[in-house]
């Protein structure tokens, strides 16, 4: 600790607030990712499935989604925050600290990833679809079986990107006082002028965000080779040559 001390001799002094800022980071990262998930793989998948050569092509749906998702990912977050105010507050009652980010963020965030969960999906053979469609599979056996059983790997990959850039999202989220590391950086940092407490802030940052690449890379080359083992099975039994 003395050590710790003579390196960071501001960030000590407020090491009690440090811990709370990381906390609260962490609950907006953990609530608003989750729900941004959900929301935006549902998203994702409507895109794809009213899209014109789609399962169900409904183009007034799809353009209504489109247009919706688009004008999101135009707005800049900061802006965003803003402009997110009155709403926040009608729904949890206050526009700062962790519960007034959350609202802001989930709209910062499903936009994006659901552009994303589009673009993993749009990868999938179509070949496979036709011959589930052509075996009798509906709607949502085309969905569950097909579109998202076969786009894991990728589904993964784009679900780092996004999570890697909510927490970009938080940080920015304290500069209009949501807490958080980019508000105790902000504050007790920049307004302080303690640098100390701006390096501590990174380093956390950059921290916790490699460890989501590693994670998600880890998950999505663990899958990868799933499903290329699984594809391998497939050809060596329809195949007698490769039996032999």
């Amino acid at each position: 600790m003395e050590t710790f001390e003579k390196i960071f001799p501001n960030l000590y002094a407020y090491w009690y607030k440090f811990l709370n800022n990381c906390l609260a980071t962490f609950q907006m990262f953990i609530i608003s990712g989750s729900i941004s998930f959900v929301l935006g793989l549902i998203f994702g998948v409507l895109l794809i499935v009213f899209k014109k050569d789609g399962i169900k092509p409904n183009k007034v749906f799809y353009t209504i989604i489109s247009v919706i998702i688009n004008l999101f990912r135009s707005i800049p977050f900061v802006i965003l925050l803003v402009f997110l105010i009155p709403f926040t507050r009608s729904i949890v009652g206050t526009a700062i600290g962790v519960k007034g980010a959350i609202i802001p963020l989930i709209f910062g965030t499903v936009p994006f990833f659901s552009r994303q969960v589009e673009t993993a999906l749009e990868n999938v053979d179509p070949g496979k679809a036709e011959a589930a469609r052509s075996m009798g599979s509906g709607t949502f056996g085309l969905i569950f079986r097909v579109y998202l059983h076969e786009s894991v790997p990728e589904l993964i990959r784009v679900t780092t990107i996004t999570a890697i850039s909510l927490v970009g999202l938080t940080t920015m989220a304290g500069a209009v006082g949501a807490g958080g590391l980019g508000d105790f950086a902000i504050n007790y940092g920049q307004g302080l002028n303690h640098q100390d407490i701006i390096y501590a802030c990174i380093i956390i940052l950059l921290i916790f965000i490699c460890l989501l690449q590693f994670i998600g890379s880890l998950l999505a080359k663990k899958t990868t080779n799933r499903e290329l083992f699984k594809h391998a099975q497939k050809d060596s039994v329809g195949n007698p040559e490769n039996k032999s």
